[in-house]
């Protein structure tokens, strides 16, 4: 029939309008900046910088490794790498980024930084809205704006997080194994070193 189609989308724009008075679930518009509608778990928009502990420059889990930087189709982060190397949040020596940018005007939010990070360094938030009269320098977020903590990451993603966290746990349980496993065999190779003799038979 003519028409159909805008009867019902009146009808049901009529069940929510009246509807809304009676229950929440009807309440389809929110008043916003005011109110916000929650984000699920699987929501994503623009990349930030995860770091470990209570600061963000000496817990930053990035490298400077430049994957992310070479893999991104815009082409919209800039990575300068160090020189020298800093303990990381297991006093491991790692070089870290001097210089990490993104033009999230640029950004097209398709994670591909995410999956290709072998560090979990880099992640998806769930912001969205970042209102501001300079479409160009105020949308370049340098490293300081773009860390932030592990707990807020559990916060946005719980689930993701939790997983991420138990990966990295396992790892340097692994890798804890491995030097002391290194460590034993070095002392029992050493142990195990014959004792030089003179042509007396005494032990030198």
């Amino acid at each position: 029939m003519l028409g159909e189609g805008i009867v019902k989308g009146l009808a049901e724009t009529a069940r929510n309008f009246f509807g809304s008075y009676v229950s929440k679930q009807r309440l389809t518009t929110v008043q916003y900046p005011e109110e916000r509608l929650p984000q699920i778990e699987a929501f994503r928009n623009f990349p930030f910088l995860v770091f470990d502990g209570a600061d963000p420059h000496a817990g930053l889990r990035c490298v400077a490794c430049q994957i992310c930087e070479k893999e991104c189709p815009p082409k919209c982060i800039f990575i300068e790498k160090s020189k020298d190397k800093k303990p990381d949040a297991v006093a491991k020596p790692q070089f870290y980024p001097t210089v990490f940018n993104i033009d999230v005007s640029v950004c097209m939010s398709c994670q591909i930084c995410v999956e290709v990070c072998p560090f979990e360094a880099i992640k998806m938030d769930v912001r969205y809205d970042y209102p501001t009269e300079d479409r160009f320098a105020a949308l370049l977020f340098d490293k300081d704006q773009l860390a932030k903590s592990n707990e807020y990451y559990h916060q946005i993603h719980p689930t993701e997080a939790a997983a991420v966290d138990a990966g990295l746990a396992a790892e340097r349980e692994a890798a804890a194994a491995k030097a002391a496993a290194a460590a034993a065999a070095a002392a029992a190779k050493a142990a195990a070193v014959p004792v030089a003799t003179t042509a007396g038979g005494d032990s030198q």
